[in-house]
């Protein structure tokens, strides 16, 4: 099919006062007198996200049987809508987890191990060092060309901890997932509103923000006229799609001030101002602004910190109150150890969320989900016994067609490191490495 039509750059923005405002995918985006199928491949990015979960999964409850048009176990059970897009792991083996040769002690010290594959430094010092992080590399390929390389998200903050962490090791190993070198962290952002500004504020000051938040005017009123022009070039579809994500961008705003008015009230752990006390609602606002921010192309990698090893925190819309750390903790009995399988559902629930953010937004010949990897998973398996192997990971998306979903990809137990999974994952993403991290080779049939 050829078309032909009035061209707009992928690149587009409106701009108002201290406002810079990205735009999804539209028809009109596809260069005029070109194929559709060759346009799509010019223009739409496969995007990257990694989710880190602490403290493992209750044993017997994830760990799928077969290969193929599998059963989703009980923790998985979120994703059953999302299973022609999903590819469960068993069996893998995360040894940048493991305590170096010689060292015992506690190992609650090794986020930072997750996506780069190898041992954190042992110190508390400036001298720091693990190694540069799979979304970084991911980053610094396709991320040039946004206004955002990348986002770092979390949802409990790290502001109240200590600066030693699993018995001399440095608490910024806990802290973030992401490293844009081996030796420089990159912060995990907890707050939704500076998420918000920095995807969308350009040149205006804090005060000007501040004024525009308590006037309670959208950012969109500074974009009015250009908004209002380029809905009457576009076509029908786009003028559909631009109210639709206009739309979403004010639902955003008026929960984010709901947020910061909710949160004058002192909860229950250190949270800065406009930081939802409710977990549920805080994770979804950020997966809400991941969405946005890869509909309009303002970033394409982004990771998530689920939790910071060692949280005490309670989940009341899990349907239990065991605190996380100390679920984990369940003593191989079945009762507790169900009642932590409860907890880890309601964690991945959230993750089912974002996919069914993803599959709702239309983008060329799919969706954002069919244009996306996301990587869920965490580095202990029975984390009752802290062990590092039998790790449950999980990818979700289509990978721009890279990744056939509706599988178990089952490894025999301490033979395959999740260094492979990490190499794997990088040449979804056209490099070209022999090997990452701790590697000894790339997962079958992945």
């Amino acid at each position: 099919m050829i078309i032909s039509r009035k061209h707009l750059p992928r690149r587009t923005f409106l701009r108002g006062l201290g406002v810079t405002l990205g735009l999804p995918m539209l028809e009109s985006m596809v260069p005029a007198l070109t194929s559709v199928a060759r346009a799509q491949s010019l223009t739409i990015p496969t995007r990257f996200l990694a989710t880190f979960i602490p403290h493992g999964a209750a044993p017997g409850h994830w760990e799928p049987e077969g290969e193929t048009d599998i059963e989703f176990p009980y923790i998985w059970e979120p994703l059953e809508p999302f299973r022609s897009h999903t590819v469960l792991t068993s069996g893998l083996w995360s040894q940048s987890a493991e305590n170096p040769p010689g060292v015992t002690g506690a190992d609650h010290f090794v986020a930072s191990a997750y996506l780069a594959g190898v041992k954190p430094k042992k110190t508390t010092g400036a001298d720091i060092e693990v190694g540069t992080t799979i979304d970084q590399l991911i980053a610094q390929k396709i991320g040039q060309e946004t206004l955002l390389p990348s986002l770092q998200l979390a949802v409990e903050d790290p502001g109240a901890n200590s600066s030693n962490c699993g018995e001399g090791y440095s608490c910024v190993y806990t802290n973030t997932i992401s490293w844009q070198t081996p030796t420089r962290p990159l912060p995990m952002e907890i707050n939704p509103q500076v998420v918000f500004e920095r995807m969308f504020g350009d040149g205006g000051t804090p005060e000007m923000r501040t004024e525009r938040r308590a006037r309670q005017r959208s950012i969109l009123d500074s974009v009015t006229d250009s908004l209002g022009r380029l809905q009457r070039d576009v076509g029908h579809s786009d003028r559909v799609r631009l109210e639709q994500y206009t739309d979403d961008v004010r639902e955003i705003e008026r929960r984010l001030d709901i947020a910061a008015r909710a949160s004058t009230e002192t909860p229950d752990m250190p949270a800065p101002y406009g930081v939802p006390e409710s977990f549920d609602e805080h994770i979804k606002l950020q997966f809400d602004l991941l969405t946005l921010a890869w509909q309009a192309d303002i970033t394409r990698v982004a990771t998530l910190l689920y939790a910071r090893d060692l949280t005490g925190r309670v989940y009341p819309a899990s349907g239990t109150n065991v605190s996380f750390h100390g679920g984990s903790h369940h003593a191989e009995d079945p009762g507790r150890v169900a009642q932590y399988a409860t907890l880890n559902r309601y964690h991945v629930s959230t993750f089912a969320y974002f996919l069914e953010k993803l599959s709702a937004v239309p983008e060329g010949d799919g969706t954002l989900l069919d244009h996306s990897l996301s990587l869920y998973g965490t580095n202990m398996g029975n984390s009752n016994q802290h062990l590092h192997y039998d790790v449950p990971h999980v990818l979700a998306g289509g990978a721009s067609g890279r990744l056939k979903g509706n599988r178990h990809l089952a490894y025999e137990s301490k033979t395959v490191p999740t260094g492979n999974l990490l190499l794997s994952i990088l040449d979804m993403f056209d490099f070209e490495y022999d090997s990452f991290g701790d590697s000894t080779g790339r997962l079958p049939e992945i």
